[in-house]
């Protein structure tokens, strides 16, 4: 019988590129690595304005440097690690080792669950930034895409973290049907019993083999 865990075989497999393509995974993934690329790359290019008052540049939210360092630094994170786990994705039907299966789906779960909420933190951030930051300072539709894709990234890696953990769970499902503990198994049928080949004849005891049977009482001739 063959055995699956965490969505694949365990047989290995070769790669098929038609349907790691249509993969929701695969979808998400290239969306995020989009989405990430939007953000920190309109904040590297636009984001840093020069105001009239001050020489050096500032941050377009509001002046708040933190700001936009904390959404360039989340974006090329999230850009690598798209990249990452789109390789792993691709290699995974190839993994014949449960355990090294186990590792990739649980590291998808956590750096999804993570993302998901960082790039929510970055969302809200940036918006009440971009609401304390006065007209006619910075570039408004640059700070408007940053801030649009930031939420849509927070969606793709919801979702991501979603697909992930119902890996997760597969996974774990398909341990527990693939494995019974005999001890605890009252399903399994006893064996049959093991009867000896010996004769089945009646033996004799060895103390009566010398013996010879008494015969009829014969009376005394006088």
């Amino acid at each position: 019988m063959e055995h699956n865990a965490y969505g694949a075989s365990l047989a290995g497999g070769t790669f098929d590129l038609e349907s790691f393509v249509k993969k929701p995974q695969t979808i998400l993934r290239f969306l995020s690595w989009i989405f990430s690329i939007v953000v920190f790359a309109t904040i590297t290019a636009e984001g840093y304005v020069n105001p009239m008052t001050e020489e050096n540049t500032k941050c377009m939210f509001n002046g708040n440097d933190g700001a936009c360092s904390y959404a360039v630094g989340i974006g090329v994170i999230s850009f690598l690690a798209c990249v990452l786990f789109l390789i792993l994705d691709a290699y995974f039907p190839k993994l014949s080792n449960a355990n090294e299966r186990k590792y990739i789906v649980v590291a998808d779960l956590v750096f999804s669950g993570v993302w998901t909420i960082l790039w929510f933190i970055c969302f809200c951030y940036l918006a009440n930034q971009w609401g304390k930051t006065t007209a006619g300072t910075a570039a408004p539709d640059a700070a408007r895409a940053a801030i649009s894709f930031s939420f849509f990234s927070t969606a793709t890696w919801g979702l991501l973290f979603y697909f992930a953990f119902g890996r997760y769970r597969q996974g774990v499902d398909d341990f527990t049907q693939d494995y019974r503990d005999p001890a605890v198994d009252h399903t399994a049928p006893y064996p049959p019993a093991q009867f000896g080949s010996g004769p089945t004849g009646y033996q004799q005891s060895p103390f009566s083999q010398g013996q010879t049977q008494p015969g009829e009482y014969q009376p005394p001739a006088y």
